[in-house]
């Protein structure tokens, strides 16, 4: 009988990628988990085993209601504006009526995904500059004045206002990978549709939604998981406040290891974030597995 002789060159070449998810992925995974049964400090020699306390701590922990409730907000907003709204943005830019003026909105759309987050924190932070910054103005330049507001020193709307700055900085990248899909799209079945005398809308829900539903798919996830992992944005412009207001789950387990020196309930707000992701995404899979199934 004929044996199949092992390729040894696959495995070669998959071995660098294997070590390094075991060693910077796995095994500090492992770590933490197991650090989060412990009491401890950076500095401290010895730890100190405290069983479920951590866990327990979570329940009666107002900043992680919070933290969870900006982190949903963060997820619904994004999902509307970052998947919704730059599917329809990509529709419109690949239509015959923008098309010769699209590759300039693709590069004004792309430009802010390539600022560095710290530049964009720091503009924004004169936008929402309740003296000097744009938005106030723009406000009492349209008669609005009674809408200006302290937007970064307001409990109520300091979240809204890091949302709404994530949002202009992301938009653009979604925009450009519905682009890439819906150039995939074949021409016949625009025109197919034209034919049949479908309008504009129609084609979008018809045609365009079913076409891209693997990138719906893919950005959605993006989306969702970033949302939930979100850190840079609530740091850098706010640091959670005023008070917590705006913190999330990424800033209340930094502060919490790093700047309270409780590593071992950081360990354990690390290892919720961990788990809240990773169950988001594999209900976002199973919906797609069962929607291709229909």
């Amino acid at each position: 009988m004929y044996k199949r002789k092992f390729n040894m060159i696959p495995v070669l070449f998959l071995l660098p990628s294997v070590i390094f998810l075991l060693i910077f992925v796995y095994f500090p995974l492992i770590q933490n988990f197991y650090n989060s049964f412990f009491d401890f400090s950076v500095f401290s020699k010895t730890k100190s085993f405290v069983g479920l306390d951590h866990f327990k701590e979570l329940l009666t922990d107002k900043v992680v209601s919070v933290s969870l409730l900006n982190n949903i907000k963060y997820i619904i907003i994004s999902v509307i504006l970052q998947v919704g709204f730059a599917l329809v943005l990509a529709y419109i830019l690949e239509d015959k009526v923008f098309s010769r003026f699209a590759p300039f909105f693709r590069v004004v759309y792309f430009i802010p995904v390539m600022i560095s987050i710290s530049v964009i924190a720091l503009l924004f932070g004169f936008v929402y500059n309740p003296q000097m910054g744009i938005l106030n103005s723009f406000l009492g330049l349209i008669g609005l004045d009674s809408l200006a507001e302290v937007w970064l020193g307001n409990s109520t709307t300091a979240i809204y206002a890091v949302i709404a700055m994530s949002q202009w900085q992301s938009i653009g990248f979604i925009t450009m990978l519905f682009i890439v899909s819906i150039q995939k799209i074949p021409k016949d079945m625009y025109e197919a549709a034209e034919i049949d005398g479908a309008g504009k809308i129609r084609k979008f829900f018809s045609i365009t939604v079913p076409q891209v539903r693997e990138a719906i798919f893919v950005n959605t996830l993006i989306t969702i998981t970033g949302s939930m992992l979100v850190f840079n944005e609530p740091y850098i412009l706010t640091n959670g406040g005023p008070g917590f207001s705006s913190m999330t789950m990424s800033v209340h387990m930094y502060q919490t290891g790093f700047v309270k020196d409780n590593m071992g309930y950081a360990s354990t707000l690390a290892i919720i974030i961990f788990i809240l992701t990773a169950v988001l995404a594999l209900v976002q899979i199973r919906i797609s597995r069962t929607g291709k199934g229909d």
